[in-house]
């Protein structure tokens, strides 16, 4: 069992949890996930509870492959009247802000948020870290190789699974040393994150290796482009492919499912739990 504190509100994992996505931005890889407009984004959301998640990453920036990078000015405010307004909805939900920037992790918080998804893993913006202490939310440290416009070219590990637990290693000590006490952990499955498609699988055959951070292990696999691309099918075909992958992840040890999908991800979390 984890127990993060978020913000002042407790976030108890006892079993797997859910985190439903909601981009604001017009250019993520997946299309339905696509909300620019606040009214559809509180229909999402308020859908997304209704299926059972847990938490809701809203983010304002795409990381597809090839995506280039969008100001904090901009990303602000994209995500900016989404949190807000879920925030006054419904005040219990878990906002999750996905952001590399420390000034707009702080705004988002001011506003609502009280988890910070850094994709950078504290990386890119030297401030996020002492940023986050100091807000004393949540942080979701995620391992991405090289920088976004480029990180799917040819990358190229001696062993991926030793290279990004040893990343964790040195993260999570930096993370404890700035004054983060509540981290979870995200491998960063995908192309857009620096691996390539047996890369991704290989992480997620040795998850289980991550459990000795002794943290939650988020995984976000949903419709991305190794599952879409393996099976020769689109990012809309491949919600089988992401329930596949998700059943294997929480097999391994995965603590949250970071999804487009939450009422599928909720049967997979089920199920799992009524194997087991």
């Amino acid at each position: 069992m984890f127990t993060l504190n978020c913000k002042g509100k407790l976030l108890i994992i006892d079993k797997p949890i859910v985190m439903g996505i909601i981009n604001a931005t017009p250019d993520s890889f997946y299309a339905n996930s696509r909300k620019l407009n606040i009214d559809k984004a509180l229909e999402e959301a308020a859908k997304m509870l209704s299926e059972g998640a847990t938490i809701l990453d809203i983010g304002g920036q795409s990381t597809r492959p090839g995506s280039q990078p969008i100001s904090e000015t901009e990303e602000l405010e994209r995500v900016l009247p989404i949190i807000e307004d879920i925030h006054k909805i419904f005040p219990e939900v878990f906002i999750s802000v996905d952001t590399y920037y420390s000034k707009v992790a702080k705004e988002a918080v001011n506003a609502g948020a009280c988890i910070v998804n850094d994709i950078s893993g504290g990386l890119h913006d030297e401030a996020m870290l002492s940023t986050v202490a100091a807000l004393k939310v949540a942080y979701i440290c995620m391992h991405m190789k090289g920088k976004q416009q480029d990180m799917q070219l040819n990358p190229v590990y001696e062993n991926v699974t030793k290279e990004v637990l040893d990343f964790f290693i040195m993260q999570t000590t930096k993370c404890k040393a700035a004054g983060i006490h509540d981290v979870i952990i995200d491998i960063g499955f995908g192309f857009g994150f620096g691996k390539t498609a047996a890369h991704n699988f290989q992480l997620i055959k040795e998850l289980q290796l991550f459990k000795m951070l002794e943290k939650p292990l988020l995984i976000g696999v949903s419709r991305k482009t190794t599952i879409y691309k393996t099976l020769g099918v689109t990012a809309n075909e491949a919600l089988n492919g992401t329930t596949v992958l998700n059943t294997i992840a929480l097999l391994n040890g995965a603590t949250i499912l970071r999804v487009h999908d939450v009422k599928e991800a909720m049967e997979v979390v089920k199920l799992v739990e009524a194997m087991q």
